[in-house]
């Protein structure tokens, strides 16, 4: 039994490998064009959900880094089995992220809180690398319940003052997934995101590439740090570097490791598979001390997220 455990381990790590060294290739000779843009909310680029289930004890989550604060509190929803409203869990893994992801694309592309979902979502859990066995539904469907109900804090600085917004994403949704796998998973009709998630998310969009995301979308904490670096690096000065110390990278990133020697080994091996799938980026370790971010091009070139806005502006009209 043991043998087939680490057999089984061994063939899921060759599938990520050759993903990740296929999407390398991609990546490295084809410019990302609008359909592979997603967006990712900026103060999720800075700071982010737990990497696994802190329990049902904790109900709170917090996290800061530089000017951005997020602050998570666990929801409720309706039990029927019950009659009751019960608290569940917070988000977290990399499903919520991708989730999130997903969710944000859909609003900034179509220029509206209301998403169109009526049809099957099994195309972007495929897109995504994932399977749509029962297992990979059931996840899905529970860190959407969580992300639904879950109250957003988000707070930063500013060079004009400081700002918060206590906020839920989502105002509503309703959706089911059919046990047979290779049916559609179907969502009812809509998804509305509230009105104050979705302002604060057209002012403060990310652009991320797809095909990064499908790539690491096994991976939370790597998908934390393309997101970190496609909104830091192409805002570092080109005439000077910016320094990033262990410390501050086990701040932001390591929440889930004691030790920083431990974490040290992980991030090494997590930012290597992030490079990756950001061949523009431009960072460098420097021995015993941190990392040297270098300006660098966004994953989703400029001209990309201006295209996006005509598009979206012209089918408001």
């Amino acid at each position: 039994m043991e043998e087939q455990k680490k057999t089984a381990s061994n063939m899921e790590l060759s599938k990520i490998q050759k993903r990740s060294f296929q999407s390398h290739v991609i990546l490295r000779t084809t410019e990302a064009d609008k359909n592979d843009a997603m967006f990712q909310h900026s103060v999720l680029c800075q700071t982010f959900l737990p990497y696994r289930d802190p329990g049902s004890n904790i109900n709170l989550w917090q996290q800061r880094q530089g000017s951005a604060t997020l602050a998570v509190q666990a929801g409720n929803t309706y039990d029927p089995s019950i009659g009751e409203f019960a608290q569940i869990g917070l988000p977290y893994g990399p499903k919520a992220r991708l989730i999130l992801a997903h969710i944000n694309t859909e609003a900034i592309k179509s220029r509206r809180p209301e998403i169109d979902v009526e049809e099957s979502m099994t195309a972007f859990i495929r897109k995504m690398g994932l399977n749509t066995d029962g297992r990979t539904i059931k996840v899905v469907k529970e860190q959407l319940r969580r992300i639904s109900v879950a109250t957003f804090s988000i707070g930063f600085v500013t060079e004009e003052g400081s700002t918060q917004a206590d906020l839920k994403i989502v105002k509503s949704f309703d959706l089911w997934f059919p046990k047979d796998q290779n049916q559609r998973v179907m969502w009812n009709s809509t998804i509305m995101l509230t009105d104050d998630y979705f302002h604060s998310l057209t002012e403060h969009a990310i652009p991320l590439d797809e095909r990064a995301l499908a790539a690491l979308s096994h991976s939370a904490m790597g998908l934390d740090i393309y997101a970190w670096l496609a909104q830091r690096l192409h805002r570092v000065s080109y005439e000077r570097p910016q320094f990033i110390a262990w410390t501050n990278l086990r701040d932001q990133f390591g929440h889930a490791y004691g030790e920083l020697s431990k974490f040290k080994q992980v991030f090494r091996k997590t930012l290597k598979d992030v490079l990756m799938q950001y061949p523009g980026a431009r960072i460098e370790e420097d021995p015993g001390k941190g990392f040297k971010l270098f300006n660098s091009p966004p994953p989703i070139p400029t001209k990309v997220f201006s295209l996006i806005d005509e598009v979206s502006k012209k089918k408001q009209e």
